[in-house]
């Protein structure tokens, strides 16, 4: 269980997990679920040391919730006691995006072993002129619409566990399109 916190790690993870976990069990086959994340949450702009122990965590291949969830914990630690060894400072946005795209990597891996046929991914949708950006993102909101958009439509065959940024795959640990 997954506790519901105010602010940022709240709204864009704790929140997009509890409501995906909600929905999942009620999908009907060929459902699909676009996770929306952002280019701050790409891996190197988070953990930018190769070494991070955080860092190797995500990228392990027995990564679970449950150890997203761990991860999640000890960055709440980490501001409650003002110790930064781990994590960057000031970097909640940031940090709430990758672990949101994470959540997608885990949970597409567990989602191919449903039993009902489901597609989860994630994207950016680019810098949108919204209130968020203060209006300065060259996109329009439609433009900005266009990847969440092919996210929920890409056929069964293109899988789960991805990140999508300008209608393209995009390696989330080594920050290039695939």
């Amino acid at each position: 269980e997954w506790p519901l916190r105010p602010g940022t790690m709240g709204t864009n993870l704790l929140a997009t997990i509890k409501v995906t976990d909600a929905l999942i069990p009620l999908m009907k086959d060929g459902g699909r679920i676009c996770q929306v994340a952002s280019m701050s949450g790409i891996l190197s702009r988070s953990f930018p040391d190769l070494n991070s122990p955080i860092r190797k965590q995500l990228l392990n291949p027995e990564l679970t919730v449950k150890g997203l969830r761990e991860i999640h914990d000890q960055y709440i630690a980490a501001v409650t006691n003002d110790d930064y060894t781990l994590f960057k400072r000031d970097s909640v946005y940031g940090l709430s995006k990758c672990l949101l795209i994470a959540h997608t990597r885990v949970l597409g891996k567990e989602i191919k072993n449903n039993s009902k046929k489901l597609i989860l991914n994630s994207c950016c949708p680019g810098w949108v002129s919204t209130d968020m950006s203060s209006h300065k993102g060259p996109l329009t909101i439609d433009e900005g619409a266009v990847t969440p958009v092919l996210v929920c439509t890409l056929p069964m065959e293109a899988g789960s566990g991805m990140f999508y940024r300008e209608q393209k795959k995009f390696d989330w640990e080594n920050n290039k399109y695939m």
